[in-house]
């Protein structure tokens, strides 16, 4: 299966995620999964491409052209595709992938978490969803969620398109 995995391309986050997040890319590896990612060095998206490298994994990277001017490029990538565009990034990411890991991180794993959200609950893929939520990261945003499905802004059963996972084994237990 190809999983893509989402978070964080920066590398000054405390280390007990990018450990997390190298492990969760080591697990994949030995499970047979390759990963899909943006393609940084650095970060929760670097540490799993590194966790599923020290594995033998396959690895895809995906990022614009430009996007080394912001971050180091991951170099030992089976397959790098650059593009013209985040559009374009996010549409081969989904194209290529089977499922999708959140890790923890910033405004661009938001994006990416909300847009492959809205595409499930508009049948645009049914692939699993599936947010690693590390250290409680992800628990004030749930709870902004389940307020929004409170008060029906959104439908409850769009809460069911995407698993909550605490630990590596619950992630790759919902992949499998």
């Amino acid at each position: 299966m190809h999983v893509c995995i989402y978070g964080s391309a920066i590398e000054s986050i405390d280390e007990v995620y990018r450990e997390e997040g190298f492990k969760l890319g080591k697990e994949l590896a030995k499970k047979g999964h390759s990963i899909v990612f943006g393609g940084g060095s650095e970060g929760m998206m670097g540490a799993a491409a590194n966790g599923a490298f020290e594995e033998g994994g396959e690895i895809y990277g995906i990022a614009p052209v430009w996007m080394k001017n912001f971050e180091g490029i991951f170099k030992e990538c089976d397959k790098f595709i650059y593009t013209k565009s985040m559009d374009e990034r996010k549409n081969l990411f989904l194209e290529k992938s089977d499922a999708f890991i959140i890790t923890p991180g910033g405004i661009g794993t938001l994006d990416e978490f909300f847009e492959v959200w809205t595409l499930k609950k508009l049948k645009q893929h049914n692939k699993p969803i599936i947010v690693f939520n590390i250290n409680n990261f992800f628990d004030e945003m749930f709870n902004m969620i389940n307020e929004m499905a409170k008060k029906e802004f959104i439908p409850s059963e769009a809460l069911e398109l995407y698993k909550i996972a605490n630990t590596i084994e619950e992630a790759i237990s919902f992949l499998e």
